[in-house]
């Protein structure tokens, strides 16, 4: 999970947490879990009555496991939370006009105010002192409202519940093991994600839970599966007091799992080991860890599984991979001048694609190495739906994809100075207004303090929406939104592929780029004719285990 990162690390540490030499020490939730019984030994207290996260990332169902004996009502989010965080005013308010208010009204209290009634939107002078920094603007409340609220998260939950959740749970992943492995690792593709605190060389992994099993149920043609996926959506459904979440995450319905990749699962720092770990008591009380070992190594479980899932990570496999037959691609014609497209073309076939998209790369001879300037997601032609969420359908035969690309390249324009930038998709959405584009790079304080951070950027109108800063390095880790101020700045991350010795792109590395100001005026994306010269174009397809099959061709600017 995410959560608080520890400014003086110590207690478990890196040497006894293996997580923690990737994202740093944390309060890991087994601590949390360890620290409320301590608390309620001391104080005789039998349950708390609500235990609030205003903190990223913490709305999962390991979480409410860890809290369910402790508390009555938790209210969390399953993304990462703005700057603002709750909207204090707003629901204390409501505390104070009914003292006696039980866990559940005030849950309810927290969700219904968050971001809209903050004092720091809602009341103009305390509006314009918080974006007076000036990256911003002054919009009007409802509009900085909106635009806040588009990705957020947060729901109420009542902890009563959670025992039946797990039930319910605990019954579909016996079940899956007699289930299509591949139809299972399409739907943790496919899922609504949130942030991934373990970098961008893995898919995320911070799945929503309903949405995931809605997936799942529409995959199946197992009555039984079909039939436990109602039941624990409708326990999830009764555990949910009141939820919220931003146009941007259609998918997000208040409690999140987590189901990594085979990467990520067999890594010997953030897997199997890890996850047991520090959501111990989950793991115990749930069959979840058992279904992810049979995912990846087919070990089996029975219905009463108690020991925790920690497999060889030599054992581990991909349903999803794989099996995928490229072509080799097409272009139109050798070379293209600006303003002109060429057509890319390429056969492709196999059962296991799971996105696809377009690449393209300025050819540095002198470096035998490649500079990645552009990747989006190419539609299928053919959308599928399940609880707002739209992921693309290539269908069960070989098809022929074509792209018309046009020489463009994209920088971050701060109004008196650009810097070129790889801005990479972040969803495959319904529409091209509703997609978000981010960009890496290295955020730096007037006063010289760094954080590796990412850049998120509106396709509707271009702006800067967001930036978080990551307390690992390589985006990994903990993360938070920075609130840019007069004399910050964003020095871009470049991605460069070096060359092997068959001629093909391998091997990335980032070098540090031009760097734009904050503080002076909100910064957008721009179009730029791109720079004469030899580029590697081409498809990345990508299958239900992340793994990409590129195919290139190099085509000439005039």
């Amino acid at each position: 999970m995410a959560g608080w990162s520890d400014p003086d690390p110590g207690g478990l540490g890196p040497d006894r947490v293996a997580l923690a030499q990737a994202t740093g020490d944390q309060l890991f939730l087994m601590e949390l879990d360890e620290a409320l019984t301590e608390i309620r030994r001391q104080t005789g207290i039998d349950k708390l009555e609500l235990i609030g996260m205003d903190a990223c990332l913490m709305g999962h169902v390991e979480v409410f496991s860890a809290l369910a004996p402790h508390a009555n009502y938790a209210v969390a989010s399953q993304e990462v939370e703005p700057a603002l965080g709750w909207a204090y005013t707003g629901f204390l308010a409501n505390l104070l006009a009914d003292p006696d208010v039980d866990g559940a009204d005030l849950g309810e209290y927290i969700v219904a105010t968050y971001i809209d009634d903050d004092q720091r939107i809602v009341d103009d002078q305390a509006r314009m002192a918080w974006l007076g920094r000036g990256a911003f603007g002054i919009p009007s409340a409802p509009e900085l409202s909106r635009q806040i609220g588009d990705d957020v998260t947060l729901a109420a939950i009542d902890l009563q519940k959670i025992p039946q959740v797990m039930d319910d749970l605990n019954n579909l992943a016996y079940l899956l093991q007699n289930d299509s492995q591949r139809g299972i690792a399409e739907a943790r593709t496919y899922a609504q994600s949130f942030t991934s605190v373990f970098g961008r060389s893995v898919p995320p992994s911070y799945l929503d839970l309903s949405n995931l099993v809605g997936i799942i149920k529409q995959n199946t043609r197992n009555s039984q599966v079909q039939q436990t996926a109602d039941s624990l959506q409708g326990s999830i459904d009764d555990a949910i007091i009141a939820e919220r979440h931003g146009r941007k995450k259609a998918g997000a319905t208040g409690m999140s799992i987590y189901f990594p990749n085979s990467q990520l699962y067999r890594n010997r720092t953030a897997g199997a080991q890890s996850y047991t770990e520090v959501a111990t008591r989950f793991a115990e009380e749930s069959l979840w860890d058992d279904f992810l070992a049979y995912h990846y190594t087919g070990r089996q479980f029975g219905p009463a599984e108690q020991s925790l899932a920690v497999p060889d990570p030599a054992q581990v496999a991909a349903p999803g991979q794989g099996e995928i037959v490229v072509s080799s691609l097409e272009v139109s014609d050798d070379g293209v001048d600006i303003g002109q497209t060429v057509t890319l073309s390429a056969d492709i076939e196999g059962e296991n694609i799971g996105y696809i998209k377009f690449f393209a790369g300025f050819l540095d001879e002198a470096s035998n190495s490649i500079y990645v300037a552009d990747t989006d997601y190419l539609d299928s032609g053919q959308t599928r739906e399940v609880g707002g969420v739209y992921y693309p359908d290539w269908g069960e035969g070989a098809f022929t994809l074509s792209f018309n690309w046009e020489p463009i390249i994209f920088a971050i324009n701060d109004g008196d100075r650009r810097a070129v930038a790889l801005f990479e998709p972040e969803v495959y959405g319904a529409s091209a207004d509703d997609a978000v584009y981010s960009v890496d790079g290295i955020y730096t304080y007037a006063d010289g303090e760094e954080f590796r951070a990412t850049m998120y950027f509106n396709n509707s109108d271009g702006l800067m929406r967001e930036v978080f800063g990551f307390t690992g390095s390589g985006s990994t880790g903990s993360p938070r939104e920075i609130l840019p101020s007069p004399g910050d700045t964003f020095t871009v991350l470049e991605q460069w592929l070096d060359i092997n010795s068959s001629g093909q792109p391998a091997g990335v590395a980032t070098e540090l780029g031009d760097s734009v100001a904050l503080g002076n005026q909100q910064l957008a994306w721009i179009d730029l004719d791109a720079a004469s010269g030899s580029y590697v174009v081409g498809f990345l397809i990508e299958d239900l285990d992340g793994n990409v099959y590129p195919v290139y061709k190099e085509v000439t600017v005039n």
